[in-house]
Formats: C-alpha cells, structure tokens, sequence
C-alpha cells in the first residue's frame, strides 16, 4: 500500500486519541471539575456533535482547495483545540476546546477518506479506507491504554499535551508523504457546491447516513460509560481500566481490517452480518458484566464487530453519491459522529434514570438493532443493494459486485 495511507493512519491516531482516550479519564475529569459522570461525558457528546458540523460546513468550504493543503490546514485546527484543553481552567474553558479540537475530525476523515481511495486500485478501494482507519484503531490498542496511564499518574492534562504533540507529528507526516496533487481528480459535479448538495436527493445517501448513526452509535451507547460498568459491576479495579480498554481496542484493529476486507467482496451482507452479530454481544455483555471472564470476550468482539462496520458503512454512502463522494464521505462521518453523540445521550439517560451501569449497553443494543432494520429497508428499496448490483466506488474508479449474494 502506498505510504501516503500511512500518513493518513498518522492523522488518524492523533484524532482517534482525543476522541476516544476522554472515555478512560472520565472519572477524573469529572472530580477535577467537580462535575457528575453524566456531565462528563457531555465532553464526549460534545465532541461527536461538533464533528457532525465540521464535517459539512468545514468540507463545504474546502471542497475546492487541495486535498494536501486541506488536510494541513485541519491538522492545524487539532492542534490548537488540543492545546485549549490542556490549559483549560474550568469546565466551559475544556469544552470549548473539545469543540475546537472536533470541528477538524469530519473533514479530515472525509477528505482523507475519498483521497485513500483513489490511491489504490478499484478492488482495494474499502481496504484503503480501512488503512486510513487503523489510526483509530492503534490509537484505541496502544494510545488510549498509555494516554489513560498517563493521565492517571500525572494528571489528565499531561495527556492533552501529548495529543498536542502527536498532532505537530501527524502534521510533518502529511507535509511530507501525502501527494501535493492527490484527489484532484476526484468527480465534481458540474454545477459546483450546489450540485453536489444534491445528492441528498437520493434517499439511498439518508439510508446510508441512518445505518450508520444507530449501527455505529449503538456501539458507542455502551462503550461510552464502559470505565464505571468495569469498576461498579464487573469488579475491576480502576488500575486495570487502561489494560481492559486495550482488549477492546486489539478488537477494533483486527475488525477494522477484516470488515475493509470482506466490504471489498460483498458489501450488504458483511453490514447485514456484522450489525447483527454486534447487536447480540452488547446484549450478552450486559447479561453477563458482572463475570469477569465474559467481561473481556465480550469487549473483544463489541470492539471488532463494531468497528468492522466502518469501512463498509463508509463505501456504501460513497457508492450512492459518485457525483459528490467528498461531500457524502464527510456526511457519513458526521453521521459517525452524530450516532456517537446519540449513543453517549441515550447511555446517559439510562444512568440518570437510575437503571445501572449495564443500562448503556442494554440501550446500545436496541439502537443497533434499530440500525439493522434500517439497513434492511435500504437493501430492498429501489436502488438498494438488492435491487441491483452495486458500484462499489468513489470517483473516477469503479468495480462492480454483488453485494448480498456471494461473490465470484
């Protein structure tokens, strides 16, 4: 693989640790700013919502500037909103700076999304992505562990510091191994931003966007609170939350990889199948939390089935949009980002309604439940999957596979 994808992977793990690493310093947050564990999280909800806006609007605005310089310029944005928070005196004073750190996250994954594409050959075109997406993953297996360790033995900002530091390193990558060109060719449509907004028109593109809020965000649902039902209901100590968070981050690796993989050769049925399989480990995990043993197999596969789905979810809305993949790209990740906030609010609830703290994960597998009827109405609707056979694509190159019946 060219070692531009690697570069991206880079971007990827900076934002993939501020993103995520929050959810292991929860507790620790919440005490130094005398807050609840329910407003905390605010700080993760927060987040997903600012990402959903920086997707459209920043995207929006630098649909015509050069891939390379728009990726700079986003990596530019990290690093200030990183450094916000790393200073940040109070409560409104950090999120403030989470939001300033979320508005990059959309686009760069957007962006970087239609650019990994078209770097590869049309078959790879979903590994690609996924490639790009392992920056998350090795940000959840080994930055997220570390990033928690730190931020318990030297105080939860000397992690802001090293996100800070690691956005400066993501920077020099991109400047020195992402094409000055790449993308350039990637299909517009003729009559410009406004054209390209109307691939909303197609309700296949909404479809997609909604599979992916309640697909990803009911993932999230449970993940969210994870540290507190390690703690209160498995029994863990607090020490071993940074080591449990990194089983669950080795299973968003190896899903990542394999879903980007499978996606590539059937794309509907590897979705059907994973949000299934998804649905029914957040349930067994929440029947069974208070088993140690149960506990980690379950974290296991609620990281892999749940992020296997990010490759393939992220082809599907980029097979539906050719005339704008760019626009559509970034959508979907503010639809990952959307389902985030949803999940993170509805797992709140659950906690404020006094249901537990295996409540979340309960909740988590009714939305992704919810996600998988709604891909079931997209595959059978005109235009879906089962209707036809699908362009699995995203500008200039396609390749074309059945999607729902086994491919040759």
């Amino acid at each position: 693989m060219p070692l531009a994808l690697y570069a991206l992977a880079i971007g990827g793990f900076a934002i993939g640790l501020t993103e995520f690493v929050i959810m292991g310093l929860l507790p620790e947050v919440a005490a130094d700013f005398a807050v609840s564990e329910t407003a905390a999280g605010y700080f993760i909800s927060g987040y997903a919502l600012s990402v959903a806006l920086g997707a459209i609007v920043l995207t929006a605005a630098l649909t015509r500037v050069d891939r390379k310089k728009a990726l700079l310029g986003l990596m530019i944005l990290f690093i200030i909103g990183n450094l916000l928070s790393a200073l940040a005196p109070d409560y409104t004073s950090m999120m403030i700076g989470r939001i300033v750190a979320a508005l990059c996250h959309g686009a760069f994954f957007g962006i970087g999304a239609v650019v990994a594409s078209q770097l590869v050959a049309p078959t790879k075109k979903a590994a690609a992505i996924s490639i790009m997406f392992a920056g998350l993953t090795i940000a959840n297996v080994m930055g997220v562990p570390l990033g928690t360790l730190l931020g318990q033995a030297a105080g939860w900002r000397s992690t802001f510091w090293a996100i800070t530091i690691m956005g400066v390193l993501s920077f020099a990558a991109i400047a020195l191994l992402v094409p000055a060109r790449i993308g350039a060719d990637v299909a517009r449509h003729p009559d410009g931003l406004r054209g390209e907004f109307r691939i909303f028109r197609n309700p296949q593109v909404w479809l997609s966007i909604g599979i992916t809020v309640l697909g990803y965000g009911g993932m999230f649902g449970g993940f969210t609170y994870i540290a507190f039902t390690l703690t209160e209901v498995s029994g863990f100590a607090a020490a071993s939350v940074p080591w449990l968070l990194m089983v669950f981050g080795a299973g968003l690796f190896v899903g990542n990889i394999l879903g980007g993989r499978a996606a590539d050769k059937n794309l509907g049925l590897t979705l059907l199948v994973l949000l299934g399989g998804l649905s029914a480990v957040l349930a067994v995990f929440a029947l069974t939390a208070g088993n140690q043993t149960m506990t980690i197999v379950s974290l296991l596969l609620m990281g892999g089935l749940g992020f296997a789905t990010v490759p393939g979810l992220q082809m599907r809305v980029m097979a539906h949009a050719e005339q704008a993949p760019t626009l559509a790209s970034a959508a979907n990740i503010a639809a990952f980002n959307g389902g985030n906030a949803f999940g993170a609010w509805i797992g709140g609830l659950t906690l404020a309604a006094g249901l537990g703290f295996t409540a979340p994960l309960w909740a988590g597998a009714v939305v992704t439940v919810a996600g998988l009827v709604v891909l079931l109405v997209a595959v059978f609707a005109p235009g879906g999957e089962f209707r036809r056979r699908a362009r699995v694509s995203a500008g200039t190159g396609t390749t074309t596979t059945p999607v729902l019946l086994p491919s040759h």
